[in-house]
Order: C-alpha cells, then sequence, then structure tokens
C-alpha cells in the first residue's frame, strides 16, 4: 500500500514539473513578441495598429479644413475642403473611411451627411442625392453640397478614420441673405419656439440665427420687438436707442432676454431667407382683389401668391421695388421699396406693411411667384 501511494505522488510531481516548464516557455515566447505603442496611450502586441502595416509609434494622422466661414447662397453648388496628411510622410496608397457630419449649433447632436470608403459611399436624409466626394487631389476629402437649401447652414465636421487613428476639423458654412421681423394675423407676441420656428418655414425661410441677426444689426436693422432666435434666446436689434426699447442711456446693440422656455414663453420671431429660384412679380386689376380673389388670380396666371421671404427676397437681392401695396400668403398687405421717394413711405428702404386687413373686404394688388 505504501508503495503504491508513493507511485502516485512521484506521478504528480512528475506531471507538475511538465506543465511549469511548458507555461515557462509559453511566457519566454510572448515576452520576446514586439509591443507597439498606438497614439491612444495603449499598447498592441505584434499588431499592425491600424491595418495598414504599420505601426502607430511612427506615423500621425491631420486634417486640414479652411478655417474662415464659408459663404454660399440658396440653389448653389458649394465646395467643403478638406485635405488629410500624415507625418512623417507615407508614399503608400492607404485605405481610409471619410465622414462628413452635420452638427447642432450646441453640438450636442450630428446628423450624417456622407460616409465613404475608397470608391464606395451613402449619403443619409435630406442630403441624399445632393452630396458627394471631391477627390481630385491625392489625399482629398472635400464635400460638395449641390443646390444648397436654407437648412444647410451651420456647422459640419470631416472625419478621416485610418484603423485606430481618427481625426477631424470643422468647416462653418453661413447663407447668404436678409433678415427680416415678424409676427402672425393674430397680433405681437403669439409665439412659442415651435410655432415661430413654423411661421417661418411657411413664409419660404428659416428661423434666423444670432449671427445672421448681429449682422443684419451692422447692416441697420432695427426693431423694438422681441423676437426668438434659433438657439432658443429671444433678442432684438437696436441701432437707434429711444425709451421704449431699452432706454435712451443705453447703447445701440443687440438686446437679449436670454434663453426661454419654449414651449411656454411667446414673442415674435426674426426670420431669414436667401435668393428666389423663380420670380416674383405684382399683378393687378383695375377692380383690385380681396384675399381670395389675389390667390385665384396668381394661380390663373400660372404662379401662386408670394410668402413673405419671397418678398424680402426679391427687395433684398433683385433691388425689387413696387409703391404699391399687395397681398401675400400670410393675409398681410405689403409693398417693397429699394429707392425710397415721396409718397412711399419712410425715407429708409424696406418692405412695408399695411398690417392684415380683412380678407374679404380688403381691396389690393397682389405679389405672385412663378417657379423658374
Amino acid at each position: 500500500m505504501k508503495k503504491k501511494m508513493f507511485t502516485l505522488t512521484c506521478g504528480f510531481q512528475q506531471g507538475f514539473s511538465i506543465m511549469r516548464f511548458v507555461l515557462t516557455v509559453i511566457l519566454l515566447q510572448l515576452v520576446s513578441l514586439p509591443v507597439c505603442p498606438a497614439q491612444n496611450g495603449a499598447f498592441y502586441i505584434n499588431g499592425n495598429g491600424n491595418g495598414n502595416g504599420e505601426h502607430y509609434n511612427s506615423v500621425k494622422l491631420h486634417i486640414e479644413t479652411q478655417k474662415d466661414r464659408l459663404f454660399a447662397y440658396r440653389g448653389e453648388n458649394v465646395t467643403l475642403t478638406c485635405h488629410y496628411r500624415y507625418e512623417p510622410v507615407v508614399n503608400m496608397t492607404r485605405k481610409v473611411r471619410v465622414k462628413w457630419s452635420k452638427l447642432n449649433m450646441d453640438f450636442s447632436k450630428e446628423s450624417d451627411v456622407i460616409v465613404a470608403i475608397g470608391l464606395r459611399h451613402r449619403s443619409f436624409g435630406e442630403f441624399r442625392g445632393r452630396v458627394y466626394l471631391q477627390q481630385n487631389e491625392e489625399r482629398e476629402a472635400s464635400l460638395v453640397i449641390t443646390d444648397v437649401r436654407l437648412e444647410d447652414y451651420g456647422k459640419y465636421k470631416c472625419e478621416v478614420i485610418d484603423g485606430l487613428e481618427d481625426e477631424s476639423s470643422i468647416v462653418e458654412l453661413e447663407l447668404r441673405g436678409v433678415v427680416f421681423p415678424y409676427q402672425p394675423h393674430h397680433g405681437r407676441y403669439q409665439l412659442n419656439f415651435h410655432d415661430a420656428k413654423q411661421a417661418c418655414e411657411e413664409q419660404d425661410a428659416m428661423i434666423a440665427s444670432f449671427e445672421q441677426l448681429f449682422q443684419a444689426w451692422e447692416d441697420g436693422l432695427d426693431w423694438c420687438n422681441a423676437g426668438w432666435l434659433m438657439d432658443g434666446s429671444v433678442q432684438y436689434p437696436i441701432t437707434l436707442p429711444r425709451g421704449p426699447c431699452g432706454g435712451k442711456g443705453n447703447s445701440a446693440g443687440v438686446r437679449t432676454y436670454g434663453q426661454r422656455h419654449k414651449n411656454l414663453h411667446r414673442y415674435d420671431v426674426f426670420c431669414f431667407a436667401s435668393t428666389l429660384k423663380g420670380k416674383l412679380y405684382f399683378l393687378r386689376h383695375p377692380m383690385k382683389f380681396n384675399f381670395d380673389e389675389a390667390v385665384k388670380a396668381c394661380r390663373d396666371d400660372g404662379g401662386q401668391i408670394a410668402k413673405v421671404g419671397q418678398l424680402y427676397a426679391a427687395w433684398k437681392f433683385l433691388k425689387f421695388d413696387r409703391c404699391e401695396a399687395g397681398w401675400v400668403a400670410d393675409g398681410s398687405v405689403r409693398y417693397p421699396i429699394a429707392f425710397p421717394r415721396p409718397k412711399c413711405g419712410p425715407s429708409e428702404p424696406g418692405v412695408r406693411s399695411f398690417g392684415f386687413p380683412r380678407r374679404e373686404n380688403g381691396k389690393f394688388g397682389v405679389y405672385c411667384f412663378k417657379m423658374s
């Protein structure tokens, strides 16, 4: 019995010694493998790191975009430039992933625009079919947006991904246009933020940004009613300080109420319109029109009654000038003056308003619009 126990003990010790020897050999082999530090501070054992056959301790990816804001008009094509390079220079062809996205005003969310790997690409949402990558030069990843729309305004991120390397840069797209104050037919300070946004869109415009309002103030816009802006703040521009508009003692500038509750608080709104994709014209009749007759007259003429944003765009960009009041789509009566003169309102250029006459009784001409 003792001899049998001795035999088992010896067998166990020999087996343990063999296992310890095997583990030692494996550990020695692991220690001998190359260890590659990556740019993110991690280490990769015997790995290419980026999938392109190079270690990250020797190659750094850089992105270069234009630093100044890019300006465009609605309806034209625009190129947001983006190039990437390696440091030190790498001559071999590398397979990278390019992604363009549009940022929210507060950078809280991104919307995909286009993603491309080699010759394969995919565009998303409202950009589908309107965007493509321009790659005329080596390592170029510029974004081309065709038929620019109002909602294309904003900040875009160009991102290039090479394995574990990921670099990005921001390009800002600004639209040329005109800012105008707007209030609906039911009077002053009736719009919460969501109503305000919709009101602008219904008039072929969008809710203005602070930058757009500030530019309008620099160009001379003076308005004493506070209005919503794109970021949810409520502000108003004053070029001539006066008592009812913040006091004479305050300097000129864009006055602010700060951020307001988007559902509960109610104000007017500042809208932004850009260039027209069509023709705006005045239609008159010896007997003039009430509102319903005006709508029908434009339709019978092959067009539609003009929207407020279209009237402002024609005045701003085409110097459209007409000293006759006419109906527009929201039921208001207005007329544009590019060249001030006696009997045509104040001495400054602008779009004059007669407010919202009764639709069934008012008799005026009408402003019509035809798509090009």
